[in-house]
């Protein structure tokens, strides 16, 4: 990858001729595909479709709107809307006058999001946010839509950060990772690249664009020519109505989606057109093996993984062929170095399990700035996202659990996701979270949250376990619950779950 400037603050214009020779940014990407297919569909939500024309016409006007609101380069602008094609136009018009767009989701807790805003003090909030959130800040209206006439190309302006997504971390506080990366398309081709996303392709995103990654895709789709099909909301047998309607050749997911979709009656998967697909790229919750080899089963090998933290040090990809001969493996290190340490620090051989840890290439800037919160590094710039794994001999990268979500039980390491993966086949199961839960005697004990399709009993789930897992990891307790366990970005945040729970 191609080493971006560190983050900077330019002044608040940049005319075409004084962009950076090295790169094309974003804008100017968007237009030239315009012009060269105006009439070809750019983005589809539901019953709205933009051509490649008007995604460009209507996000011209919206930067104006947000010039005339005081936005200049370098200025964060807080997106605080639901997936749709608003969203969509306010993060290219921020783009297009050299600001920082900023994906918030409209469901978080408002004293979260007064937080978020008080971090980055924004030069506009686009989105029904209640003006005490905003500490006084500008605010368009989640209903706004520009009057002005003037849609024609705008003086050229590079973002010097092109996203500045948040994460609650292991704190469980917000804060905001701003891209280390400018808005410049070369910057971001080889992540499209890894993900699959093919020029002139056909892209589903079902997931909550305020989530990096699926937020990452519809960018990358966009500035690949590709007609961006963007879900409201994920649903399973919808999902596989528009990859057949679009012909769709390129879709993201996350592990709910897969099983979610696995899940649906066998009769509608069967009469599922899914010949048109290329790649099924997943990345954050890892994929249990029963599924993901029930998928490539389906499909053929088109599933591409990829690990990282938004933060982008460093990476693994593996590809479905790879996967077969490393059944549950995340892959191998892509980009920046990783290496697996044991509790004193010192680096493990290939099959000893450890605290993951990771960096960038010793060539490479700084791939994020945080906001809101300190990194964890060593001297050597050695930081870790607290997952626990192992490498092979072959140098691919295996998972376990994160290290805050181990249970220690009477001394034995158990480990969640392995009672999550023999939950899930059980019929019954949507979904489950293993949390610890403190005992008297062994000091932790693993309590299973279960989300049920049907009525189940706690011996039926034992006794289907009981097959699958060692006696002394089997939950000691159960909870069935009727709300789905993961957020919009299909993860779960058991240290939440776990401090509800406790007295």
């Amino acid at each position: 990858m191609s080493a971006g400037p560190k983050w900077t603050t330019r002044s608040s214009r940049v005319p075409a001729a004084d962009r950076p020779a090295a790169g094309t940014p974003f804008p100017v990407r968007l237009a030239e595909l315009a012009a060269a297919e105006p009439d070809r569909a750019a983005l589809t939500c539901e019953d709205t479709t933009l051509t490649r024309a008007e995604l460009e016409s209507e996000s011209n006007r919206l930067a104006r709107d947000l010039l005339a609101r005081g936005v200049r380069q370098g200025d964060f602008v807080s997106i605080v809307l639901p997936n749709g094609v608003p969203f969509v136009l306010a993060e290219i018009a921020a783009w297009k006058v050299g600001a920082v767009p900023q994906p918030l989701s409209p469901k978080l807790p408002a004293g979260e999001l007064a937080e978020i805003i008080a971090l980055t003090e924004p030069a506009l909030v686009i989105g029904d946010v209640e003006p005490a959130l905003t500490g006084g800040r500008p605010v368009l209206p989640a209903r706004f839509r520009s009057a002005q006439q003037d849609d024609g190309p705008l003086p050229v302006a590079v973002s010097p950060a092109w996203k500045a997504p948040t994460s609650g971390g292991s704190t469980g506080r917000p804060k905001v990772i701003v891209a280390g990366r400018p808005a410049l398309v070369e910057d971001v081709e080889p992540s499209a690249d890894s993900f699959g996303i093919e020029p002139g392709g056909v892209a589903l995103v079902p997931s909550p664009v305020s989530h990096n990654a699926p937020n990452m895709s519809v960018a990358m789709g966009l500035l690949r020519g590709n007609h961006v099909i963007l879900m409201r909301r994920f649903d399973a047998a919808e999902t596989l109505r528009l990859i057949g309607e679009h012909k769709v050749t390129w879709l993201y997911v996350v592990s709910t989606i897969l099983a979610r979709i696995s899940k649906l009656p066998a009769e509608v998967r069967d009469a599922a057109d899914m010949s048109s697909l290329r790649a099924v790229f997943h990345t954050a919750a890892p994929v249990p093996v029963w599924l993901k080899r029930q998928w490539i089963d389906w499909v053929g090998p088109i599933l591409r993984e990829l690990y990282a933290g938004t933060e982008a040090q460093a990476a693994t990809f593996i590809t479905s062929e790879e996967w077969l001969a490393h059944p549950g493996s995340v892959g191998r290190v892509l980009r920046g170095e990783m290496e697996v340490r044991d509790a004193e620090g010192r680096v493990l051989p290939p099959g000893r399990e450890g605290k993951v840890w990771m960096r960038t290439a010793a060539e490479v800037d700084p791939t994020y700035r945080l906001l809101g919160g300190r990194a964890q590094v060593d001297g050597e710039g050695w930081e870790s996202l607290g997952d626990i794994g192992w490498f092979d001999e072959d140098g691919y990268l295996y998972l376990g659990d994160r290290e805050t979500d181990m249970i220690l039980v009477g001394g034995a390491n158990v480990y969640p996701a392995e009672l999550e993966a023999a939950l899930a086949l059980h019929d019954a199961v949507v979904d489950s979270c293993v949390i610890g839960l403190p005992d008297d005697d062994l000091g932790n004990v693993p309590h299973a949250i279960v989300h049920p399709r049907r009525p189940v009993t706690e011996e039926s789930l034992l006794e289907h376990l009981r097959t699958r897992v060692a006696p002394y990891r089997l939950p000691r307790s159960f909870e069935f619950v009727a709300d789905p366990l993961r957020d919009e970005a299909g993860k779960i945040r058991r240290s939440r779950l776990r401090a509800e729970r406790l007295p």
